[in-house]
């Protein structure tokens, strides 16, 4: 039975479309299950309504068989989302009979959905004359079946080829990556080179082979460079350094070195490439932070590159006479730099996730984009289409009133966006005058420069780890000391919150391999930095180095679950003040002890704070983590994605619970977490009675402008309301009604 099941999925994939499919489907389990009838009935939930598509047994062409989600066996198969087994299907209370179809003969009746991540599909039904119940090992073969075409099914209606039994526009849906509506024409690139499609292969020639590795790296290089300078004056450094990430990558003399190893072993150069990057990558995809491990593409479009520039060593140019939404199987940055801002409405890729690369740009040029857009591009290309950046929904050839509506909503968000920005270097009050400090979460930089970081009250935290990563061994003490004294300088009078050492676990150095069963509990953060004290120690002398003279440095502590821990990382940093100290008294310098803080994210230090709190100075929470622990939920993992949810009540009361005891142990605290950055997030912790919030760059005006615009008592009596609601959906759409109530709906849309 497993080779039936194996053989009929396999057919109906590779169908030529979802008709060819669909009879496909009921012609086989037909003969694979031995029964006289099979029909597939798919569910249009606009409609509320099963339609049957295929039937091999049925006379669907007597009539158009539909039937609502609450009527017949098939609405009572999809209603229980479980299995319906009946030796005699008429006599049910639900059975509902349909003349002329030939459905009389049949009395047996077994029947299953066809479930994708919770929703129904569809249902599959097979029937016989025999009035009898389908044995075990039928109905196991069935459900095993559906479960299968489940996937099938969800890909084909994500690429558009689904039937639509509703006359309008074909909707594609992906992950909101760049807020923002475009309206244009789509344009398909379809001539990157895919690194996933280049096999092994050998060369007969490899001196050949080395010279055309080197003439692509070369010229990558010098793309590098070249689209770095053509953004200088429009991105943020932090935004800049992807280039330089690349560029120092092709320089590594240990990735050059692994290609040339496969080159001289016989390979050709493209699948010398293709097996490097890949071994690159893996490194990367096995990251907990969000933000390192979508850094695997970027590894991955080094590769994409490199093949380009073997295959063709010019850069390509397209020429566009109106603005375009661009479809590509993976956006790069050189295909950015590739098409005039003016003529870029809008990008559309297959591959690739909100926190790549090419995803961060876009969002730094102000491009909507929706990435993981599974799309067919003759369905597509020159079409003319909305792009929905809010909702990652893309509308192919939308009806007149459909394009109407999103035009007023762009030009509403236009005018929206240069409002909020119109104010954000002020001061943080709430309508009522309460205070409200607003800081960064820096990683590559943390520049000045960039006029939106002059509306900050410094810096809440700066990932440290992201040098060591992007370097081939650990930094030198001298190197960390140049990183961390720019940072200072850049915020003299601010505070700036430096986090030791966050790694370790699925989040492994390139250069320090750690495999570990469950990575999440394994040895990461503080763990790892008090296993390896001279790595500790050399970084916090670096910090305190970097701090003399200077009198804002605070420290971070990560991944603290007892007072042991945290006892055994102050030791070592008493004994490298203690030797930085005498550095600064030679050269006649002050060094001051820096502020000494926890981050709140394991949840046993909830229940140690009295514990904790006579060695420390402050708390940071990482709503991330905390939630993610708190919640048994791997928030990396798209299938238990809908559990991971920072509005659960329980993680809100845990928010509430570790404020309160901050107060009362008169502790600072902050929030330095994702949910800090969202605008209904910011309400719910300043209702709590929050004072501090840390977030990205992105963030900051618009949790500004959201807090200037509701008193400080509104926002305490929502909070008080969602304290009796025990579902986090409930939560969630009573805060944007809340949000809607003083007319900042738009920015729960620019915040998505």
């Amino acid at each position: 039975m497993l080779t039936k099941l194996r053989d009929i999925v396999h057919n109906v994939a590779s169908s030529s479309d979802v008709k060819q499919a669909l009879n496909t489907l009921v012609r086989e389990t037909c003969m694979a299950m031995e029964t006289e009838c099979c029909s597939v009935y798919i569910a249009d939930h606009d409609r509320e309504m099963y339609d049957l598509m295929a039937t091999q047994g049925l006379n669907k062409r007597a009539r158009r068989i539909s039937l609502k989600f609450n009527e017949g066996l098939v609405g009572l198969v999809g209603r229980r989302a479980e299995p319906i087994n009946l030796a005699h299907a008429s006599t049910h209370a639900d059975f509902k009979h349909f003349p002329g179809i030939g459905e009389d003969i049949f009395h047996s009746f077994l029947g299953t959905p066809i479930i994708y991540r919770r929703k129904v599909l569809g249902v599959l039904v097979v029937q016989q004359h025999e009035s009898r119940q389908f044995d075990e090992s039928e109905e196991s073969f069935l459900v095993t079946l559906a479960a299968q075409l489940a996937v099938v099914f969800a890909h084909a209606k994500a690429q558009g080829f689904w039937p639509n039994n509703a006359k309008g526009a074909l909707l594609l849906q992906g992950a909101a990556a760049s807020p923002g509506v475009a309206i244009a024409q789509a344009w398909c690139d379809v001539s990157q080179p895919r690194l996933d499609l280049v096999s092994p292969a050998s060369c007969l020639d490899v001196e050949k082979e080395r010279d055309r590795l080197d003439g692509a790296m070369s010229a990558a290089i010098s793309d590098f460079r070249r689209l770095r300078k053509r953004f200088d004056s429009e991105l943020n450094q932090e935004t800049l350094a992807i280039f330089d990430l690349f560029i120092h990558l092709l320089n590594d003399p240990m990735l050059r070195k692994s290609m040339n190893k496969c080159i001289e072993s016989g390979d050709l150069a493209e699948w010398a490439v293709r097996q490097t990057i890949d071994s690159f990558a893996e490194r990367f995809q096995k990251m907990s932070d969000p933000y390192l491990r979508e850094r695997s593409s970027d590894v991955k479009e080094l590769g994409q590159r490199l093949l380009y520039f073997l295959e063709n060593q010019e850069i390509k140019q397209w020429q566009f006479d109106k603005p375009i939404i661009l479809f590509a199987r993976e956006l790069t940055a050189a295909m950015l730099a590739a098409i005039p801002r003016d003529l870029l409405a809008g990008v559309v890729a297959e591959e690739g996730a909100v926190n790549a690369h090419a995803a961060i740009l876009a969002r730094a040029l102000g491009i909507p984009a929706v990435m993981g857009v599974e799309f067919s591009p003759q369905l597509v290309h020159r079409k003319p289409l909305i792009l929905d950046g809010f909702k990652g929904k893309v509308l192919v050839e939308p009806a007149d009133h459909v394009r109407a509506e999103y035009e007023r909503l762009r030009d509403e968000e236009l005018e929206l966006q240069q409002e909020v920005e119109s104010a954000f270097t002020k001061h943080t009050k709430t309508a009522d005058g309460v205070r409200i400090e607003i800081h960064l979460n820096a990683g590559l930089s943390a520049d000045t420069s960039i006029a939106i970081n002059r509306g900050v009250d410094g810096v809440g935290l700066y990932r440290t780890e992201v040098p060591f990563l992007m370097q081939r061994s650990f930094p030198s003490e001298e190197e960390q000391v140049n990183q961390y004294r720019s940072i200072l300088d850049s915020y003299p009078k601010q505070p700036v919150v430096m986090r030791t050492l966050d790694i370790g676990g699925d989040k492994p150095l390139p250069y320090l391999k750690i495999e570990e069963d469950n990575p999440f509990l394994g040895w990461r953060g503080i763990r790892f930095t008090l296993d390896h004290p001279d790595i500790f120690l050399i970084q916090v002398r670096a910090m305190l180095r970097a701090s003399i003279g200077r009198e804002n440095l605070s420290i971070l502590l990560p991944m603290i679950s007892g007072v042991s821990e945290l006892l055994d990382a102050k030791s070592l940093i008493d004994r490298a003040f203690e030797e930085v100290s005498e550095l600064a008294e030679q050269s006649n310098q002050t060094l001051k002890m820096p502020r000494i803080g926890i981050m709140v994210e394991v949840p046993s230090v909830l229940y140690q704070f009295d514990a904790i709190a006579p060695h420390i100075d402050f708390l940071s929470v990482g709503t991330n983590d905390l939630t993610q622990y708190l919640l048994a939920v791997d928030r990396n993992n798209a299938r238990v994605a809908d559990v991971y949810d920072t509005f659960h009540p329980s993680v809100l009361a845990v928010l509430q619970m570790i404020l309160a005891a901050s107060q009362r142990l008169k502790l600072p605290v902050s929030v330095c977490g994702e949910f800090a950055g969202d605008p209904i997030g910011a309400l719910l912790l300043v209702g709590m009675g929050y004072r501090h919030l840390s977030m990205n760059t992105r963030s900051v005006a618009k949790i500004k402008y959201v807090l200037r615009h509701i008193p400080s008592d509104a926002l305490k009596t929502h909070v008080e309301k969602m304290q009796s609601f025990a579902i986090a959906g409930d939560i969630r759409k009573a805060s944007e009604d809340f949000l809607e109530h003083y007319n900042l709906g738009g920015l729960i849309r620019v915040g998505k």
